[in-house]
């Protein structure tokens, strides 16, 4: 499925996991889980050795999954194997696209039903080459842009990013947080197009994931309290989250007026 697909039914839940936490084999059923508990994207980790935007409970996820085995060859191996009707998106480092060719890269998303890329350490003003490569590979390139972005360049950042625009929602890493800021909100009501826009780093509640929707944003990111969950085997738990958010991000819709589906 495509991601502008998924966003006709916002407001969405979309769950990132570290691919390979806690082993490759246990990844593909995760995914399926998860999107059966009511998530509408999931976002599917890289893991890295050095990851510059993740806190340290990613961080730690990472490290289990390259100790389980997980490489890249790896990775799209288990992402073809997690088939479920929702989008899945790459998560990860423009230096292990880099390494495998942009072109190589962009068609393993394609091939494994990967319809999108988050690639953090990668600016928009130094994209132009992976954009190519994921034009050709029908993957949405999707960029960041955080409550300090000037407003010139989310003009830019908005214009340039494909499938939504992922709103930081506070400046660091990534991690859970007790609260939503109101730079975070404020960073909502700036978007200057018509693109979706989702939020992600620190939401780890129903509120939260609430809140956010009831702000103007069209969907709502989670990931190290799932990955955390992950990590203490708590599958259970982590389904019962994800429907809890679902339902608490389609109340905050109905709540400002939309049509929550």
């Amino acid at each position: 499925m495509r991601i502008s697909e998924a966003f006709k039914k916002a407001p969405l839940l979309i769950v990132y996991i570290c691919a390979g936490d806690p082993t490759p084999a246990a990844t593909p059923d995760l995914v399926r889980r998860l999107a059966a508990a009511g998530a509408d994207i999931i976002e599917l980790g890289l893991p890295h050795s050095d990851p510059i935007a993740d806190g340290p409970t990613i961080q730690a996820a990472a490290q289990r999954a390259i100790a389980a085995g997980m490489n890249t060859d790896v990775y799209f191996q288990v992402a073809a194997e997690a088939n479920v009707p929702i989008p899945k998106i790459f998560m990860g480092y423009y230096n292990m696209i880099y390494a495998r060719g942009l072109d190589k890269f962009a068609r393993d998303c394609e091939r494994a039903g990967i319809t999108g890329m988050i690639v953090p350490d990668l600016p928009p003003e130094e994209a132009g080459p992976l954009q190519e490569a994921c034009a050709r590979g029908n993957v949405d390139l999707i960029f960041l842009a955080a409550p300090n972005t000037p407003a010139e360049r989310l003009k830019m950042i908005e214009r340039e990013t494909a499938g939504f625009l992922y709103l930081v929602a506070r400046t660091g890493v990534t991690g859970a947080r007790s609260e939503v800021l109101q730079s975070t909100r404020d960073l909502i009501a700036r978007v200057p197009g018509n693109k979706p826009k989702a939020v992600g780093f620190g939401i780890s509640t129903p509120e939260q994931a609430a809140e956010v929707i009831a702000a103007g944003a069209d969907g709502a990111i989670v990931g190290s309290v799932c990955v955390d969950l992950i990590a203490r085997g708590e599958i259970e738990r982590l389904e019962q989250l994800i429907c809890d958010m679902k339902a608490a991000i389609k109340a905050a819709a109905r709540g400002k007026g939309t049509i929550a589906r």
